[in-house]
């Protein structure tokens, strides 16, 4: 079964710069939505910036303009490039993709991103 690998995650000041990657280990087909979601403790999961097959990347109100995301079809890997952090930013960040006629899932494993003021 295909897998998500994420990388990049890490502890960074407030204000400094991080650039999450997420790399399919095989191919996905009909692949419709590729992003990011994040959870603090505590919390609930929610989205943080998703971009659909041919379509425009949308963002958590939170993160626009801060934050960046990408994709290299080719490769089936997703980028987050995550400027100017704030504390509040600290959570584990999960990788998505949602494919195939269904909305399948499939979530990476989660990569800590810690904030320090």
């Amino acid at each position: 079964q295909v897998q998500l690998v994420e990388s990049g995650g890490g502890l960074v000041q407030a204000g400094g710069s991080l650039r999450l990657s997420c790399a399919a280990s095989g191919t996905i087909f009909r692949i419709i939505i590729m992003g990011w979601y994040r959870q603090a403790p505590g919390k609930e999961r929610e989205s943080v910036a998703v971009i659909p097959t041919g379509g425009v990347a949308n963002y958590a109100d939170s993160v626009k303009g801060r934050f960046t995301v990408s994709r290299d079809i080719a490769k089936n890997t997703v980028y987050l490039q995550m400027n100017s952090l704030k504390p509040e930013d600290t959570a584990v960040y999960y990788c998505n993709v949602k494919y195939g006629m269904g909305y399948r899932d499939l979530w990476g494993q989660g990569t800590q991103v810690i904030v320090s003021s």
